[in-house]
């Protein structure tokens, strides 16, 4: 056997994510690069670790096995890593935390300055949609994610970060903005645009719309809070956004917000992990840095937020 720990770790993300494209995504490599470094592996065995069947690829039996013994070598590697960097009094290893996509305006502040004074220590950060940070927490994939509602299937401890403010915006030179506060049954008669359904910022408005009892029309779903914001700027009709993510549109006169009864809607932004999980000795640093600088950090990045 001639294998490398990289054709390990490429093998590992394959099962995993059970695409070669998704893997060289993750892995931040060409598809033909992980290709090959996967023909390679394949080539010391005997047996199949994948089989492609009507264009899907496949793990094998045998190769859920070979993959559980890549699992503990990288394992083991990472361990021999951590001890040499704890020898030389440095914290090392890999962090992975996965974010809500709105969550991409908070957490690099509660990263930078834990980066900084720890070089030895890899982030990997994957900012998707809510359904993707969920699976994350449950397969276990991640050491943090970032979150304003949490999951209910999976036993989790948290840490709340800051509130997430929900105010109704719209473009200024908008036929129908209104400056003045309004009631909730003004949200009848104009065009709503919407997160998609399962997002974070959707399921708070359907939980604030079915304890009002109000039924609501939506013009226009889309993916993510920039495809909203954006359909706002163009005119296309209002949305309940996250102040987090439109503090340039608002500065620049490109949004406003419309004063509301019961406005704004709040959530956590929390930062959330399976409770039964053993932190490595980078997650667990990171850990205590964010509970002993969060206060500080908020004051010093999120003071505009907290006055509006």
């Amino acid at each position: 056997m001639n294998y490398t720990l990289h054709q390990l770790k490429i093998f590992l993300t394959i099962c995993e994510t059970e695409s070669i494209t998704k893997a060289a995504e993750i892995l931040h490599l060409t598809q033909p690069a992980v290709s090959i470094q996967l023909k390679n592996l394949q080539a010391q065995f005997e047996f199949p670790l994948t089989e492609v069947v009507r264009r899907k690829l496949y793990i094998t039996d045998f190769g859920v096995e070979i993959a559980e013994t890549c699992k503990r070598i990288l394992n083991e590697a990472e361990a021999i890593n951590q001890k040499i960097q704890i020898y030389k009094g440095q914290i090392s290893g890999t962090l992975k935390i996965s974010v809500v996509s709105t969550g991409k305006y908070v957490m690099p502040y509660f990263l930078t300055q834990f980066l900084n004074e720890n070089p030895g220590v890899e982030l990997k950060m994957d900012v998707t949609n809510k359904y993707s940070v969920v699976e994350s927490l449950e397969k276990n994939q991640v050491d943090f994610s970032l979150v304003s509602i949490l999951p209910e299937k999976t036993p989790l401890s948290t840490i709340d970060l800051m509130a997430n403010k929900l105010y109704l915006v719209g473009n200024p030179v908008h036929p129908d903005f209104l400056e003045k506060k309004q009631p909730l049954k003004y949200l009848k008669g104009i065009d709503l645009i919407f997160r998609e359904a399962g997002s974070g910022t959707r399921q708070t408005l359907e939980r604030f719309f079915q304890q009002k009892q109000l039924q609501i029309q939506k013009k226009m779903e889309l993916t993510s809070n920039e495809a909203v914001k954006q359909a706002v700027v163009a005119g296309l009709g209002f949305a309940i956004m996250p102040l987090i993510g439109i503090k340039n549109e608002l500065q620049n006169g490109d949004l406003r917000i419309i004063p509301m009864d019961d406005f704004p809607l709040t959530s956590t932004w929390q930062l959330t992990w399976p409770t039964s999980k053993k932190h490595s000795p980078a997650a667990k640093a990171f850990l205590d840095f964010v509970e002993k600088n969060k206060d500080e950090i908020i004051q010093k990045h999120f003071y505009w937020y907290a006055n509006t």
